[in-house]
């Protein structure tokens, strides 16, 4: 018997959207380099590796986010222990949504995700560097 899948990706995402504030990269451009935010990059080390990142940006693998916000856990970031607004991106804003609604839900704050990834980033003439943490 087939799998019934009771909520997709798209109600997923709109929920995330709903809950989590959007940052244009027009928005981006003048706070990706502000001590006061630290914009992390949950594209895998792959993407990051043929198209960088954007300068300063923390590298965190989209599946270690949750292990490694929470304090108590053996895999914890201290870059997740400080009085900042977190910028969470990935390629097309769709993991980025997700996750930032799951630190979010998490009492991560305040949190937010990039509109339209590293793509529409790259688009609009965003600087990017090459993987540096």
């Amino acid at each position: 018997m087939a799998q019934e899948i009771t909520k997709g990706i798209k109600s997923l995402l709109d929920e995330a959207n709903a809950e989590v504030e959007l940052l244009s990269t027009q928005e981006a451009k003048g706070l990706y380099d502000d001590d006061a935010y630290v914009f992390v990059d949950l594209r895998d080390i792959r993407e990051i590796q043929r198209g960088g990142m954007i300068p300063g940006a923390f590298s965190c693998p989209r599946g270690m986010l949750e292990f490694w916000i929470d304090p108590d856990s053996p895999y914890h970031k201290p870059e997740f222990n400080q009085d900042k607004t977190y910028v969470f991106y990935c390629a097309s804003a769709w993991r980025s949504a997700l996750a930032a609604k799951a630190a979010q839900d998490m009492g991560l704050a305040p949190v937010m995700h990039l509109e339209g990834g590293f793509t529409k980033w790259v688009k609009d003439d965003g600087p990017v560097a090459e993987r540096q943490k």
